[in-house]
């Protein structure tokens, strides 16, 4: 039994049990007994198809991740997903890698299943050249697309971000202040938000006397091991350094476990901080020092302007959040 043979017993349209299924006042209380009674009769549970007939959206929102097992994704999953729920929305998620392809094979996925609007998580889905991100273009002229901790501009597409540069840039003055000489910086990838972030820690060290033409910051793909193992090479070619600033609360572990394993004395011979203040940042010991860069706040802010481009209003198309400092054990 589905939408279709219901119509056909109650003698009305398909669109027509679609708004009573809605709960429409478009429907005579006449005809609305009528559907109801078919439909009890008939034992029929509605589907999210059905119901999406009278109302032309299926209450569902695409998630894109490019990795649900990092701990900052995985986070920022959770809060949109509570958020969509309180608003009676649905989610269909779809981790897609770091290809271009596959990103652009499951917006493309979604599109084909009528979502209402689409979640970027990160900066991961930005890519440097135009003609890249020309997917998310198309995809907004159909749909709502929001970006977390992202940023693209064009028509229907909504910005929630953190100010990664200032984050940073605030976190190496600190170390400075504390009696850094000599920091270094650890990262992924050089996306949008990786960028600011670095952008922001030469910015620091320049305006503190220090070279910046010589090479201190470094790539450190991979987990906390390869992050410490990345440090003892750079030691054993005679890279000095006093502090780790790290992209991630994972690689600022590696960086601990570098400072345990040269039992160098963590805040006053070695500091080391992270970012996202994640679990972590708490689970490590010493706690690390790191970056609340509001996940929980952009993910709120994402939903509740969703809803407003809903009901056609217009939010901003680019709302910025400060980072802030959690200070730990891991600095002076």
């Amino acid at each position: 039994m589905n939408i279709y043979d219901i119509s056909q017993k109650a003698g009305v349209s398909i669109a027509t049990v679609s708004r009573v299924l809605n709960g429409s006042d478009k429907v005579s209380d006449k005809t609305r007994k009528k559907v109801l009674a078919v439909m009890e009769e008939n034992s029929y549970t509605p589907n999210a198809f059905a119901r999406s007939l009278g109302l032309n959206s299926m209450h569902t929102v695409g998630i894109l991740c490019s990795d649900s097992s990092d701990v900052y994704q995985a986070q920022a999953i959770y809060y949109l997903e509570r958020e969509l729920r309180k608003n009676s929305y649905a989610s269909m998620l779809c981790c897609t890698g770091y290809q271009l392809q596959e990103k652009q094979s499951y917006l493309h996925l979604l599109l084909s299943r009528n979502v209402d609007a689409v979640l970027l998580i990160g900066s991961h889905f930005i890519e440097n050249s135009p003609e890249e991100n020309r997917y998310i273009l198309d995809a907004a002229s159909k749909i709502p697309v929001f970006i977390l901790n992202g940023e693209l501009k064009g028509e229907n597409i909504y910005s929630i971000l953190c100010d990664d540069y200032m984050a940073l840039k605030d976190m190496t003055d600190l170390i400075f202040s504390n009696g850094a000489t000599s920091p270094i910086y650890l990262y992924r990838t050089l996306n949008y938000s990786g960028q600011k972030k670095v952008k922001g820690f030469l910015d620091s060290c320049s305006e503190h006397g220090l070279d910046i033409s010589k090479k201190i910051a470094f790539s450190a793909p991979g987990n906390l091991h390869k992050a410490c193992s990345i440090l003892e090479q750079l030691d054993e070619d005679g890279t000095s350094f006093d502090c780790v600033l790290a992209a991630d609360d994972e690689l600022a572990a590696g960086a601990v476990k570098y400072a345990l394993k040269k039992q160098l004395r963590i805040p006053e011979d070695f500091q080391v901080t992270g970012y996202n203040n994640s679990v972590l940042a708490s689970c490590s010991t010493p706690e690390i020092t790191t970056i609340d860069n509001r996940v929980e706040y952009m993910c709120v802010t994402a939903v509740s302007q969703m809803m407003q481009v809903f009901q056609k209003e217009i939010p901003p198309s680019r709302t910025m959040f400060s980072g802030n400092i959690v200070e730990k054990q891991t600095t002076k």
